[in-house]
């Protein structure tokens, strides 16, 4: 057994795993306790995460908070987390939006106790995803975060709950039937002695044909995940399907979880697949990119905006993680956490609309600024950042990853150009009909947020403002792994 130092990483897990069994022992006509009962332990878990970020030692770079112990010894399974400057993002940036989750669901009525326990499931599954290094757990936190997406959507939502549960498990399903032959390939063509990421990337384990075979394998597997095109379909469904929180989950971390399987295993032990297959991957993505936007053009409803400018946001991920550079990498990451922030903040925003409302249809919602400036403006900030404006966190990210994307691919780079003034096109054609204009009557007696209920969008918001003034901070974290990793390529 292995652990250097305080065990973070565990720790975090564990406090997912504590909180959810608090909330099985609570009554659930108790549903003030069950509330505390997630908001503290959420909040425990942003705390950790939070100590784990400012912990991590920039100048040593690499592996740290390395937790290893024998799980099942005779099969090579281990008991491995370990975060880098690609995970350490990850894990930030699922604390934040886990927490902030918690505290936007604060008005939930209905059957509370089995919400939260559900919840708690699903970010567990996120955050061990994020932490291990054994490929066996990987598909195991994968499908832990899967489970409780069915119920969550299908009990909680609403627009069609049913068919977009339905619809999401059913991808997510057909992308974990990709993946598990693809890791049980790796692992028997390795020798079959470990799942240990760190130790099957060595160079020589894997033959350039089992790479470029695993490697596509991987990429659409975890890309239905990351709502690649053309697998995207369930997951515009899914956001508009899903309760508040579970679409901050869904859109901020979870079609994270994709790209960063992607990078990872892909990426990590199939780096001459990834080569070879970096072409399609770029044209994929820019496809992604000008498709989501002008889907998005054409949808009334806010939940399929944000979903369709989703699909054309991890377009820009992958295209950055297509271009086989240092910079691309480092702007894809970025991109990752600042596009898990912002639909977040994005989704948070038209929950608490959509609860005063009771619509989500652009039309119906003329002049709502006049009636709730706060709440609009939270959505606003969204929108901004989701358009690339400077000094908000997503426009670093774009800024790297186009640089890189000039210079590898500079054709596909103009389309993807294109592709994000449509994006800066419907958002603010969004926010024009939505939120400004003459304020619809039916809503000129509403509540705008009150503090205790903007307490998550102020979070989110604040995000996204330091790490877009202040992106070094993150950019020094994902540059440590990104440097050393192309450097390491064959």
């Amino acid at each position: 057994m292995e652990f250097t130092g305080f065990p973070y990483l565990t720790a975090i897990l564990l406090s997912c795993v504590a909180g959810l069994l608090v909330i099985l022992f609570v009554p659930g006509e108790n549903r003030w306790a069950v509330k505390w009962v997630s908001a503290v332990f959420s909040g425990l878990t942003l705390a950790l995460s939070v100590a784990v970020f400012l912990l991590y030692d920039t100048a040593r770079g690499g592996l740290q908070f390395v937790e290893r112990a024998a799980w099942v010894p005779s099969f090579g399974i281990q008991y491995l987390n370990a975060v880098d400057g690609f995970s350490l993002p990850m894990v930030l940036l699922t604390g934040i939006v886990f927490f902030t989750g918690v505290l936007t669901m604060w008005e939930l009525e209905n059957r509370v106790k089995e919400f939260y326990a559900f919840y708690f499931l699903l970010v567990t599954g996120v955050f061990g995803l994020f932490m291990t290094l054994d490929l066996f757990f990987i598909f195991i936190w994968y499908d832990v975060s899967l489970f409780p997406m069915y119920p969550l959507i299908a009990i909680w939502g609403s627009t069609r709950k049913e068919y977009g549960a339905m619809k999401l498990t059913l991808y997510l399903l057909a992308g974990s039937a990709l993946i598990l032959p693809a890791i049980i390939f790796l692992h028997v063509q390795a020798g079959g002695a470990t799942y240990d990421i760190t130790a099957l990337m060595r160079p020589g384990t894997f033959s350039a044909a089992d790479q470029k075979l695993a490697f596509l394998l991987l990429y659409i597997g975890f890309g239905i995940l990351a709502a690649v095109w053309p697998f995207h379909t369930w997951s515009p469904v899914g956001h508009v399907a899903a309760p508040t929180a579970v679409s901050m989950v869904h859109a901020g971390v979870l079609m994270k979880i994709g790209a960063f399987g992607v990078l990872r295993v892909g990426m990590f032990l199939c780096p001459e697949g990834w080569q070879f297959w970096a072409p399609l991957m770029a044209t994929v993505a820019v496809v992604g990119i000008v498709y989501g936007a002008f889907v998005a053009l054409s949808q009334t409803d806010l939940k399929f905006v944000v979903g369709y400018s989703s699909v054309s946001h991890m377009g820009i991920v992958g295209l950055g993680l297509s271009t086989l550079t240092v910079d691309g990498l480092n702007g894809a990451v970025f991109q990752m956490f600042a596009h898990g922030i912002m639909t977040a903040l994005f989704f948070s925003a038209i929950g608490y609309i959509y609860e005063r409302t009771h619509t989500k249809m652009i039309p119906e919602l003329g002049g709502l600024s006049r009636v709730m400036p706060v709440a609009s403006g939270y959505f606003i900030l969204a929108a901004l950042t989701a358009v690339g404006v400077p000094c908000l966190a997503s426009f670093w990210g774009e800024l790297m990853v186009f640089i890189a994307a000039f210079k590898v691919y500079p054709v596909g780079a103009v389309f993807a150009v294109g592709g994000l003034v449509l994006s800066a096109l419907f958002m603010l054609r969004v926010v024009q009909r939505a939120f400004y204009g003459p304020a619809n009557e039916k809503f000129t007696h509403l509540a705008d947020v009150s503090f205790g209920l903007g307490v998550p969008r102020m979070i989110l918001a604040a995000v996204i403002v330091l790490f877009g003034l202040l992106p070094s901070i993150l950019f020094d974290v994902i540059d440590t792994a990104s440097v050393a990793f192309i450097k390491g390529l064959p």
